[in-house]
C-alpha cells in the first residue's frame, strides 16, 4: 500500500507526459530547405527542354510530394523574399524593400507563433536580414551574404569560423541540431543554403562534372531587347558587359586554404590559359562565360541537391519522415542565359518564379503536380496551418493546404501583385509594380525619368520579347488589367508613395563593379 502511494505521483506525471507526447504527436514536424538563387531551370523533375542538369534527390521530394509549376514571389531579391515568408506580408508592410533594408525583428513572425504553439524552432545557414534572428530556439547563421568555402558564422550570437564547403557545412549542421533537439517537441528547421548564389563557386568535388559538356543556349542569349522599353535596354546584368573575373573564375576567391587553392587552380588556370590565347571578342566571348556560367552555377547546385539528400535520409532512419512536412524552395528564380542575363528582379519569367516542392505525407498525394498561381507568401499561412495555429488576419497569404490536397478553392487567386524597390542599385534594374495572370502581365517603371507601361502576351510570347501596351488590339485586356491592378495595391495596402524601409546601409552606386549585396 505505502508502494502504491509512492508510485502515485509518479504515474501521474507518467501520464500528463504521455498526454502531452500525444497531443505534441498530432504536430508534423516542419522542414524548410531554402536556397538562394536556384531556379526551376536547374531541378531536373521541372523538365526544363534544355535539360541542364539532374537533381535526384530534390526529384525524389517531387515523386513523394507535390510540384507547383506557378510559384511567384512578391519581390525578386534575396533579402525581402525572406521577410516575406518570415511575417507573410509584402515588403511594404515588413518593412524590409531591398537589400538596403535591416529587418525589424520585434514584429510577428510565423517562427514566433509556432515557438508558442510549442515548437522548437532553428534557422541555420543563410540568413541575410542584417538583425539578430527572432523567434528562433537556436540559430547558426552566415553573416551578410556569406562566402562558399571556409566561411565564419555566427551561432546564438557567437562567432565562430568553420572549414569546409558551406553548403555541406550547411547541411551537416542542420543534421547535428535535428540530433540534439527537445526530442519531446515538435520542431522548425530552416535550413537555408547560400548557394546557388553568385558567385557561383562549385564544391571543389565537383569541378569539371560536366566533363566539359557544351550546354545548349538560350534561344534570348543574344536578345537585344527590341520591343521594350528603356528600362530593359539600360539594365547592367548581362555575361556580355556585367561578368567579372570572378564570376569567370578567372581569379581565384582569397578565402581558399593552400590545399583548396591547389585543387582550384588545377582545374581552372589550364582552362583560363586556352581563353587568354583564345582571345575571344563578341558572341564568342558571351558564348565562352555562358558555358564557364554552366558549369559553375549548376556544379553549386548538385551540392544542393546533395544536401537535400542527405537530411531526407535522416529523416527516414530517425523514422520522421512520415510527420515531417518538407517544403524546398528558393527566394526567386533566376537568369541561365535568357535575354542575355543572370540575376533577378524582374517581373519577367525566369525571375518571378520559383520552384517549390512540397511533400507532406497524408495530405499531398506523391508525385502530383500543380498549376495553382501560388507563391512563398503562402509559406507561414500553410506553416502555421499545420501547426494548428491560427493564421493572424494581418497575413497576405494563404494556407496552401487545400492545394497540396487536391482540392484548390474556386475563390484561389488568378492573379497577383509584383513589385521591386531596388534603384539605385547594383544590376540597374528600375522600379516596378504589376500585376500578373495566367496569360498576361501589366507593369509599370514609374520613375520620374523612366516612366512607361508595358504589357506582356505569355500565350502568343512566351519568351516576352513584345511589348503590346500601346497596341489596339489589346485595349480592352488593358483596361481589365489596370482596373485589377488597382484593386489589388488597394487591397494589399499598397503605399502612395514608395516606403523607405528600415535602412541598414546607403544606397550603393548604381554602376557595374558595385558591392554586391544582392
Amino acid at each position: 500500500m505505502k508502494t502504491s502511494k509512492l508510485l502515485l505521483p509518479v504515474l501521474m506525471v507518467l501520464q500528463t507526459v504521455c498526454a502531452s507526447a500525444a497531443t505534441e504527436a498530432g504536430k508534423p514536424n516542419i522542414v524548410l530547405i531554402f536556397a538562394d538563387d536556384l531556379t526551376v531551370q536547374a531541378i531536373s523533375a521541372y523538365q526544363h527542354p534544355l535539360k541542364l542538369l539532374e537533381t535526384p534527390h530534390m526529384d525524389r521530394l517531387a515523386r513523394d510530394g507535390m510540384r507547383f509549376d506557378r510559384c511567384l514571389v512578391p519581390n525578386s531579391i534575396c533579402g525581402p523574399s525572406r521577410a516575406v515568408i518570415l511575417t507573410g506580408k509584402y515588403s511594404h508592410l515588413n518593412g524590409f524593400i531591398d537589400n538596403r533594408s535591416r529587418f525589424d525583428g520585434s514584429q510577428q513572425t510565423f517562427p514566433k507563433l509556432l515557438q508558442k504553439a510549442g515548437y522548437q524552432t532553428a534557422v541555420i545557414g543563410k540568413w541575410h536580414l542584417v538583425s539578430d534572428p527572432t523567434g528562433f530556439d537556436h540559430w547558426h547563421i552566415l553573416p551578410g551574404q556569406g562566402i562558399y568555402y571556409n566561411p565564419p558564422m555566427i551561432k546564438n550570437g557567437e562567432r565562430l569560423k568553420h572549414s569546409g564547403y558551406t553548403t555541406d557545412l550547411i547541411s551537416d549542421f542542420s543534421i547535428e541540431w535535428l540530433k540534439n533537439r527537445d526530442k519531446s517537441k515538435p520542431f522548425l528547421l530552416m535550413s537555408q543554403h547560400k548557394a546557388p548564389h553568385r558567385e557561383w563557386a562549385p564544391a571543389l568535388r565537383h569541378l569539371g562534372w560536366n566533363g566539359d559538356r557544351k550546354f545548349p543556349e538560350p534561344e534570348t542569349l543574344f536578345d537585344d531587347y527590341s520591343g521594350r522599353g528603356r528600362a530593359e535596354k539600360e539594365q547592367d546584368m548581362t555575361l556580355e558587359k556585367t561578368f567579372t573575373k570572378t564570376d569567370s573564375k578567372e581569379t581565384a576567391p582569397p578565402y581558399l586554404n593552400a590545399e583548396q587553392r591547389q585543387v582550384w587552380d588545377a582545374y581552372y588556370e589550364p582552362r583560363n590559359e586556352a581563353f587568354r590565347q583564345a582571345n575571344l571578342t563578341g558572341k564568342e566571348l558571351v558564348r565562352w562565360r555562358y558555358q564557364r556560367y554552366m558549369h559553375d552555377y549548376l556544379g553549386t547546385v548538385k551540392a544542393v541537391d546533395e544536401a537535400v539528400g542527405k537530411l531526407l535520409k535522416f529523416l527516414d532512419d530517425e523514422g520522421l519522415a512520415e510527420n515531417t512536412l518538407v517544403v524546398l524552395s528558393s527566394d526567386q528564380g533566376f537568369y541561365l542565359g535568357e535575354h542575355g542575363w543572370f540575376d533577378k528582379r524582374w517581373i519577367y519569367e525566369e525571375s518571378l518564379t520559383t520552384p517549390l516542392i512540397v511533400r507532406w505525407p497524408g495530405v499531398t498525394q506523391p508525385g502530383t503536380t500543380s498549376k495553382a498561381m501560388v507563391s512563398i507568401l503562402d509559406l507561414p499561412e500553410t506553416f502555421l496551418d499545420a501547426a494548428g495555429v491560427p493564421v493572424p488576419a494581418d497575413m497576405q497569404g494563404r494556407s496552401l493546404r487545400p492545394v497540396l490536397a487536391g482540392q484548390t478553392p474556386a475563390d484561389w487567386r488568378t492573379s497577383f501583385y509584383y513589385h521591386y524597390y531596388e534603384f539605385p542599385a547594383v544590376h540597374s534594374v528600375r522600379r516596378h509594380y504589376g500585376v500578373v495572370t495566367d496569360r498576361y502581365k501589366l507593369f509599370h517603371f514609374y520613375e520620374p525619368d523612366m516612366n512607361y507601361w508595358t504589357l506582356m502576351d505569355r500565350e502568343k510570347d512566351p519568351h516576352e520579347l513584345k511589348n503590346v501596351y500601346d497596341d489596339p488590339a489589346y485595349a480592352e485586356t488593358r483596361k481589365t488589367l489596370h482596373a485589377e491592378l488597382t484593386r489589388l495595391r488597394t487591397e494589399l495596402k499598397v503605399l502612395a508613395q514608395d516606403p523607405e524601409g528600415t535602412r541598414a546601409n546607403p544606397a550603393p552606386a548604381a554602376q557595374k563593379g558595385a558591392p554586391r549585396a544582392n
